[in-house]
């Protein structure tokens, strides 16, 4: 009896690796098949599936340099030769940079925008060279579209809140800004509705990949340039000392990585060194607050940008807040203690501004740089060294300007936190923007304000 079970056993068991083998016969198989199979467009669900190598596609321009340059320079090592270059065409861009500042808010807010859609368009190109294989519809235009849709958002916003009086005494200007906040909206809708229109079966996930794309370079390029120019208009200091901190960290932390780095800093940007980090931070916090001394004693850097009725034009001329005069200050003890070593004074007389400056230049070389380390991620993911080869020894405009919108988004939100306080143009211009029976409404609530607390004596 137990031989007989024993041997039912057996056979089950026979059965079952027999079942097995079969099983396993058949998926090897189904593999073999899948191997063989030749890929199409359609097997790709995602660019994740595929090497994505844009190295080719992108031009890098950290090696770039006019032929004249090159011929001159053909005798040194590579490394000098990039050094060489990198500091030819940075202070190039350094008197570029002076040359704007010299020109007023103008010219720096068309530069702004310049420099906007040019980094745009490097972005896009990027994610264009990923995609382009499908043939997907309307990418390109679509993006541009976008871009041109949130400008008129953003600016408009602006045009609202400084040209308020010129604008109200426009009748057509005067209907697109009491709408503009609808108009912009439609625009959205209208461009929405588009990229539906233009969806193909086969390519959705592609093609919302790639309306995700443009609205993160809209959240990126758009709104950051947005926030640098309102920061222009509270005063040119608050646009020139951000915006050379950011220029100072890059050549101080390269210079102090050039001939003392030895020790890594981050694994996403190999070259980015700790000597050249803790270096760059130092120097910048130091040419910080030089510069913001310098700048504090002029009216035109401090002033903030409003518009005169009176000369029809942008005007920068005010009497200095107390924020940009000099004021004594009584040190800490640790420090007065140590400044007596020295048969100094515990007291120091510097302008209130330096203070916001100091934690500038501390957001400028710690944070800051974190900015470039993002870019270098998405520049590796995609294998490519520079976003664009405009500018030889150092590559694309987002490559120069990965830090700085970073560095923008921070100072706006640094001023409206700590440093803004209503002002009589600001409010005036408000005044102006309401209709006629609110403004002498404000009239006699203002006028009962001041008679109750005797300021205004009426006979």
């Amino acid at each position: 009896m137990a031989e007989c079970e024993l041997r039912q056993r057996k056979k089950e068991d026979e059965g079952v690796k027999l079942e097995n083998n079969e099983e396993i016969n058949v998926v090897e198989q189904e593999q073999v098949l899948r191997e063989n199979k030749p890929e199409t467009k359609e097997d790709f669900d995602s660019e994740d599936d595929k090497n994505i190598d844009l190295s080719a596609k992108i031009p890098s321009g950290t090696n770039k340099m006019p032929y004249l340059l090159e011929t001159l320079l053909s005798g040194i090592s590579e490394r000098w030769r990039n050094w060489i270059i990198r500091g030819i065409f940075g202070w190039l861009m350094i008197g570029l940079f002076c040359l704007l500042c010299y020109g007023g808010p103008l010219a720096l807010m068309i530069a702004v925008l310049v420099v906007q859609v040019k980094c745009f368009e490097e972005i896009i190109n990027i994610g264009y060279s990923v995609y382009r294989i499908h043939g997907l519809p309307w990418f390109r235009s679509l993006s541009w579209y976008f871009l041109m849709a949130s400008n008129y958002f953003f600016y408009g916003e602006s045009l609202v809140d400084i040209f308020a009086v010129v604008v109200n005494r426009t009748e057509y200007l005067k209907m697109l800004i009491t709408y503009h906040r609808f108009v912009s909206f439609s625009l959205y809708i209208a461009g929405l509705v588009w990229f539906v229109l233009s969806l193909v079966r086969k390519y959705y996930m592609k093609q919302f990949s790639l309306f995700a794309w443009t609205h993160v370079c809209l959240l990126i390029v758009v709104s950051q340039s947005y926030f640098i120019i309102r920061n222009i208009f509270e005063g040119l200091i608050w646009f020139i000392v951000p915006v050379s901190m950011i220029i100072l960290n890059d050549i101080w932390a390269y210079v102090f990585g050039f001939f003392f780095g030895r020790t890594p800093l981050i694994q996403v940007s190999p070259k980015k060194t700790w000597e050249g980090f803790i270096g760059g931070g130092v120097a910048t916090v130091i040419c910080g607050i030089v510069i913001s001394y310098f700048l504090c004693q002029y009216p035109y850097f401090v002033c903030p940008v409003e518009y005169s009725e009176k000369f029809g034009k942008m005007i920068i001329d005010c009497e200095p807040s107390p924020l940009y005069t000099l004021h004594e200050y009584v040190l800490p003890d640790f420090m007065a203690h140590a400044m007596n070593l020295f048969g100094a004074s515990n007291k120091i007389t510097i302008y209130p501004f330096m203070i916001h400056a100091f934690w500038m230049s501390l957001f400028s070389s710690i944070i800051g740089p974190f900015g470039g380390f993002f870019a270098s991620g998405f520049k590796r993911a995609f294998k490519i060294k520079d976003f664009g080869d405009v500018i030889p020894g150092h590559g694309g405009i987002m490559d120069r300007f990965d830090c700085q919108y970073l560095m923008a988004t921070f100072v706006n939100v640094y001023i409206y936190s700590f440093v803004s306080t209503p002002t009589l143009q600001k409010t005036v211009q408000q005044v102006f923007t309401l209709r006629p029976e609110e403004q002498l409404q404000l009239f006699y609530v203002l006028k009962g304000s001041l008679e109750n607390r005797g300021i205004l004596n009426v006979q």
